[in-house]
């Protein structure tokens, strides 16, 4: 059934949207992983790359209610929580003394209904001041558009001060699905995707490189997952600003919508799939936090070249009943990755090897 699909992919020819309906509903995860794994070793070898990082999540105060997300609350709701840049800072410092720090902040949080534009910018210049060499990895196009919307500022000029002030790349979330008869159900009030993939191209177009990311596994269904793949690859085709691309697993614990978390098959098929379609992409990210530290060592056998890093302190994920780890040392991801039969490689934020 899928040797069409295989002549197509070993002959480097870019698949089609009904080539990706076949491969959704294809059964043969073997052939599947066999043809991602080819994609993934002619574009990247044998390695897999991890990163020194730390998530911040400045608070979880939120203008918004999307109905899949547990992490959210309203100010004065019982767990809500703001953090001072003191606190942020705070947050970094144990890597001054550290012999192998972070080299990578990745910041993200809610939409906070008090909070100037300037909170932002002073808590990166902050940081910078305070960590000169870190990475700032910060803001999803959500985030991006809010600023925008309670500076009186464009897009583009928000951006600009946000480089400005130390911001080097920005993290792939907000993303969802696109389909809007999905997004409405999930979250209506949230940026569109035609203003997702408006941000990320403004963004692109400033110098600034992207991740973009997939929540799939709640209400959307494969053709829905295929238009979100086709969009991305295609904006890629556009700027070449998207670095990684990163299936998200939905997490139903503490969410409005409810419902199951993935199964493991549907969550190695979504990495294949990811890869096969994505021909563009230089890497897909096996997201541990979300898809457990074996199915993310197995991912690497399916597509997948990175499986993030150390990551620290996860909040938002373990909000929504994340099984895994909140943070791993460099050493077991290390483990992780060699036991997978790959080769480990330390990276920076540009996928740059780390000696």
């Amino acid at each position: 059934m899928l040797q069409n699909i295989r002549d197509k992919v070993l002959s480097g020819q870019r698949l089609s949207k009904e080539d990706a309906v076949r491969l959704f509903e294809s059964d043969d995860i073997f052939t599947l992983g066999k043809l991602a794994s080819y994609v993934a070793k002619k574009k990247n070898g044998n390695k897999a790359y991890f990163i020194r990082n730390i998530h911040i999540n400045p608070t979880n105060i939120c203008v918004n209610r999307c109905k899949f997300c547990a992490f959210s609350r309203s100010k004065g709701e019982a767990g809500a929580y703001e953090l001072s840049i003191k606190e942020i800072i705070k947050k970094l410092q144990p890597q001054a003394s550290s012999l192998q720090p972070f080299t990578e902040v990745h910041i993200t949080g809610g939409l906070h209904p008090d909070w100037p534009f300037e909170y932002y910018l002073k808590m990166l210049s902050k940081i910078k001041e305070a960590f000169p060499k870190i990475h700032i990895k910060a803001f999803t196009a959500t985030e991006i558009e809010y600023f925008a919307k309670i500076s009186g500022q464009s897009i583009r000029n928000v951006l600009l001060e946000l480089k400005k002030q130390g911001l080097n790349t920005m993290p792939g979330g907000g993303a969802e699905i696109f389909d809007m008869g999905v997004r409405n159900q999930l979250c209506p009030e949230k940026l569109s995707s035609y203003g997702w993939l408006a941000v990320m191209e403004i963004a692109h177009k400033a110098g600034i490189k992207t991740n973009a990311t997939m929540l799939y596994g709640h209400i959307e269904n494969y053709e829905q997952r295929i238009d979100h793949l086709l969009r991305l690859r295609e904006l890629q085709d556009m700027t070449n600003g998207f670095q990684a691309f990163i299936p998200l697993a939905y997490h139903p614990k503490n969410t409005e919508i409810g419902g199951s978390y993935s199964s493991g098959i549907d969550d190695l098929k979504t990495i294949a799939i990811s890869r096969l379609i994505l021909d563009n992409f230089s890497h897909i990210k096996a997201y541990w936090i979300m898809l457990g530290e074996k199915i993310s060592q197995l991912a690497l056998l399916f597509g997948a070249d990175d499986i993030d890093g150390t990551i620290i302190e996860e909040k938002i994920t373990h909000s929504a009943g994340a099984l895994s780890s909140k943070g791993l040392a460099a050493d077991e991801l290390k483990n992780m990755i060699k036991k997978a039969g790959k080769i480990p490689v330390e990276r920076d934020s540009f996928y740059r090897k780390v000696h």
